[in-house]
C-alpha cells in the first residue's frame, strides 16, 4: 500500500520538511523482530551494558528489548516482581546470585507470563525454599528441562518428590543435597524418565539402590555424576547397561574396587568421558575391566589415584580415540609416561599437575610423539629442566595452553624457546619461574595470547613487559602478583597495547603509583582489578579507575594505606557493577563505607583492620547495603554489633565470616619467596 506524503505549508524550507518527516516516520519500524533481535545479540556479545542503553532510547526500543531477553540473572530477590513482569519470554532464570529465594519467590515465578517459556532455572546458591515452592514451580512451568538444586542442603525427599512432577526434565543437579535419600531418588527415577543428565555429587544419603533405580528407569541418561557417594560395586552392572551413557564420574567412590570391576563381563561401549579421580582402591586391573570395549572414550581422568606405571599405561592401548588424560597428583614412573607416549598418539590434552616422579626422561619421551597436543599442564613438576622444555616446544608447536607454574629448575634461557616455537599459545602460566625480559620478548611473538600469568617472577621488569604490550593486543588477563620489578612504565605499555584487558593483578608490586591506574582507566572492559599491597596508590588513582572502567565488578585494594574515603565516593557514583570489594588495611572510615550503599550490585565485602571504622558506622553500612550476601569482618567487631542486626542480615541471606588475624607487616618479595619454598619442601 502506497503511503501518502503529508501536505506542507507553502514557504516551509526543505530542512524543516525532512525533520518533520523523520519525526513522523521511524525507519526502524520497517525492520522485522528477527533483524532487531540479531542487532541486540551483537550488542550483548560485545558489551552487555549496550543493550541497556538501547532500551533507554525510546519506548519502542524498550519494548523490543523486553521481548528479546531470554536469560535473566538478577542480583537480588526483591527485583524479581519487576523484572519478571518486564521480560515475558525468559527461557533461562539464573538465581544463583540470590541467596534468599523463598517459596513465595518460586510461586511468583510460576505465575508470571514467562512460566510457559521457562526452560531452565538455577537455584544452586539459593536457600529458604522448600517442597511447596518447588512443587508450584514444576506444576506451572511445564516446559522446564533443567533444574540446578546444588548446595540446597535443606532439601529432603519431599522436595525430590516435587521435582519428580517435572515430566519433561532432562538435566538435574543435586550436588550436596545430603538429606535426599534413595526414596527421593526413586521418585525422581519414576517421574523424570526423560533425564539425560543427573549429578548426585556429595549426596551422602544416596546408595547403590538409588543409583540402580535411576539406571533402570532413566534409559536415556547421557551423563551421570556419582562423586563421593557411598556406593559399592553393586551399582555398576546397572550403570554399564545404559546404552547412551557418555559421561561417567566416579570421583571419590571409595567403595568401588578392583574385585568388583574385574567381575564385570563388559564395559560401557558408549562412554566418551570417565573420571575416576581419588579412587584409591582401583588399579590398572579394575580400570582395564571398566574400559574394555569403550573404544569411543575420549577423556580419562585418574587424578590423585593409583601410581601411573607401565601396567596402567598398557591398559590404555584399547582406547584408540583417547584425546585427553588427566593424571594430576599421581605418582608417575618414567616407564609409565613413555608407554603413554607410545600408545596414545592422538592426545590433545595432557595434565600432570603436581605429579610426583615427572623427570626429563619420562616427560620428553611422552611429548616427542604428541604433535597434536593443544593443552599441557606441568604445574609443580619441580624436577624438569630445559631438556623437557626443548622437547615440548620442538614437538608440540600447536599448543594453545601451557601451564608450568613452579617449574623452578627450568633456567631462564629455556623460556625463549616457548616464544620461538609455540606461536599459537593463547594461555600461558609461568607463575614462580625464572623467566626474564629476554623470555618475555620472545613470548611476545605469541600474538594470540589472551591469558598470561607472571606472578612471583622476580627477574622480569618493565622492559620485558613492554614487549608484551606492544605485540600481544588480544591479552585479556594478566597476573603480575609479587613481580616486584614491574613499575608504572610496564603497566602503561599494557594499558596502551592491550585495550581489551579484563583482569589485571599487580598485587605487591610496591613501586606502582597512581600513574598506572590512570593509564588503565582507558581500558573500558576492565572487570577485575587487584592491587593489594601497593602503598603508593592513592584515592586519585582509584577515582580514575572508577570513572573509566564502568564494568568493574571485583576490586581488591587491601593494604593500599593511602586510599581513603575520597576514593570510595567516585566508586559509589561510577562503579555501579561492582560486586566484590576488599578494603582491609586501607584508610577508609565510616563515611566511605556507607557511601558504597549506593552500589546496588555489591554482594561481598571484606573489612579487616580499618582504624577509622566504628561499630555504629559498620552497622549503618551493613544495613544500607541491601544486596550483601557475604561479609568478612574482624572478630573484634562481633561483640560490638547487636544480635538483631545479624539476625536481620542472615534472614536476607547474608553469611558472616570472622577473622582474628593480627596486623601483619609486609615481607620483602625475595624473603616471601624463600618462605614459600621452605613450605613446599
Amino acid at each position: 500500500m502506497k503511503r501518502h506524503r503529508n501536505a506542507t505549508a507553502p514557504g516551509t524550507d526543505t530542512a524543516t520538511q525532512n525533520t518533520s518527516a523523520a519525526a513522523a516516520y521511524n525507519l526502524f519500524d520497517l525492520l522485522s523482530d528477527e533483524i532487531v533481535f540479531a542487532i541486540l545479540d551483537f550488542l550483548a556479545a560485545s558489551n552487555p551494558l549496550d543493550t541497556k542503553s538501547f532500551s533507554l532510547v525510546c519506548r519502542s526500543f524498550y519494548l523490543v528489548e523486553s521481548r528479546h531477553r531470554r536469560v535473566l540473572r538478577p542480583l537480588r530477590h526483591d527485583h524479581l516482581p519487576r523484572i519478571l513482569s518486564r521480560y515475558p519470554n525468559v527461557a533461562r532464570l539464573d538465581l544463583s546470585l540470590c541467596p534468599r529465594i523463598t517459596d513465595a519467590s518460586l510461586a511468583l515465578v510460576s505465575r508470571t507470563s514467562s512460566a510457559d517459556s521457562l526452560r531452565s532455572i538455577d537455584l544452586s546458591r539459593s536457600r529458604f525454599f522448600s517442597y511447596s515452592g518447588l512443587l508450584s514451580l514444576v506444576l506451572n512451568c511445564r516446559n522446564l528441562v533443567e533444574i540446578d538444586l546444588s548446595n540446597a542442603t535443606q532439601l529432603r525427599d519431599a522436595a525430590a518428590s516435587a521435582v519428580a512432577e517435572a515430566k519433561n526434565l532432562e538435566k538435574l543437579w543435586l550436588g550436596r543435597c545430603k538429606l535426599i535419600t534413595d526414596m527421593g531418588v526413586g521418585c525422581i527415577a519414576v517421574g523424570c524418565k526423560k533425564l539425560k543428565l543427573i549429578s548426585f555429587k556429595w549426596c551422602l544419603g544416596v546408595t547403590d539402590l538409588g543409583v540402580e533405580l535411576i539406571a533402570v528407569k532413566c534409559k536415556e541418561l547421557r551423563s551421570l555424576d556419582l562423586s563421593y557417594l557411598p556406593v559399592t560395586n553393586e551399582c555398576l552392572p546397572a550403570i554399564l547397561k545404559l546404552q547412551y551413557l557418555e559421561d561417567l564420574v566416579l570421583e571419590g567412590c571409595f567403595g568401588i574396587d578392583d574385585d568388583g570391576l574385574a567381575a564385570l563381563q563388559h564395559g560401557c561401549k558408549s562412554l566418551k568421558m570417565l573420571d575416576m579421580s581419588s579412587c584409591q582402591n582401583i588399579t590398572h586391573v579394575g580400570l582395564s575391566s571398566l574400559i574394555s570395549g569403550a573404544g569411543r572414550l575420549q577423556q580419562l581422568t585418574l587424578a590423585y589415584g593409583s601410581s601411573v606405571t607401565l601396567a596402567l599405561a598398557n591398559s590404555l592401548k584399547m582406547l584408540p580415540s583417547l584425546q585427553s588424560i588427566k593424571l594430576d597428583g599421581c605418582f608417575v614412573t618414567s616407564s609409565g609416561l613413555k608407554a603413554i607416549g607410545s600408545l596414545c598418539i592422538s592426545l590433545k590434552e595432557l595434565s600432570l599437575s603436581k605429579c610426583v616422579g615427572v623427570t626429563d626422561d619420562g616427560l620428553s619421551s611422552l611429548v616427542i610423539k604428541q604433535r597434536d597436543l593443544k593443552k599441557l599442564d606441568i604445574t609443580c613438576c619441580r624436577k624438569i629442566t630445559d631438556v623437557s622444555i626443548a622437547h615440548i616446544t620442538s614437538t608440540c608447536t600447536n599448543l594453545a595452553s601451557l601451564r608450568m607454574e613452579s617449574c623452578t629448575l627450568v633456567p631462564r634461557e629455556a623460556f625463549v624457546l616457548v616464544g620461538q616455537r609455540c606461536h599459537l599459545l593463547e594461555e600461558l602460566d609461568l607463575t614462580d619461574n625464572e623467566i626474564d625480559d629476554e623470555g618475555l620478548k620472545s613470548i611476545s611473538r605469541c600474538a594470540k595470547l589472551s591469558s598470561l600469568k607472571l606472578g612471583i617472577c622476580l627477574n622480569i621488569s618493565d622492559d620485558g613487559l613492554s614487549h608484551i604490550g606492544a605485540y600481544c593486543s588480544k591479552l585479556t588477563e594478566l597476573d603480575l602478583y609479587r613481580s616486584a620489578g614491574i613499575t608504572d612504565p610496564g603497566i602503561l605499555a599494557i594499558a596502551s597495547g592491550c585495550p581489551d584487558i579484563e583482569m589485571i593483578n599487580m598485587s605487591y608490586c610496591q613501586d606502582i603509583t597512581d600513574s598506572s591506574l590512570i593509564s588503565l582507566s582507558k581500558c573500558s572492559k576492565l572487570k577485575t582489578f587487584e592491587s593489594r599491597g601497593c602503598p603508593l596508590i592513592t584515592s586519585l588513582g582509584l577515582a580514575a579507575i572508577a570513572v573509566g572502567c564502568r564494568q568493574l565488578n571485583k576490586l581488591d585494594i587491601k593494604k593500599c594505606h593511602n586510599i581513603s574515603d575520597a576514593g570510595m565516593l567516585p566508586l559509589s557514583h561510577f562503579s555501579q557493577n561492582l560486586r566484590q570489594i576488599t578494603l582491609s588495611y586501607t584508610s577508609v572510615t565510616d563515611v566511605g563505607l556507607l557511601s558504597l550503599a549506593s552500589i546496588s550490585c555489591l554482594q561481598s565485602i571484606t573489612v579487616l583492620h580499618l582504624k577509622g571504622l566504628t561499630a555504629s558506622g559498620l552497622a549503618a553500612a551493613l544495613l544500607a547495603c541491601g544486596g550483601l550476601i557475604k561479609v568478612k569482618l574482624h572478630a573484634s567487631f562481633k561483640p560490638l554489633l547487636p544480635q538483631l542486626l545479624f539476625e536481620h542480615l542472615e534472614a536476607r541471606g547474608c553469611v558472616f565470616e570472622w577473622r582474628d588475624k593480627e596486623f601483619q607487616a609486609e615481607l620483602d618479595p625475595q624473603c616471601w619467596k624463600l618462605q614459600l619454598e621452605d613450605v613446599a619442601q
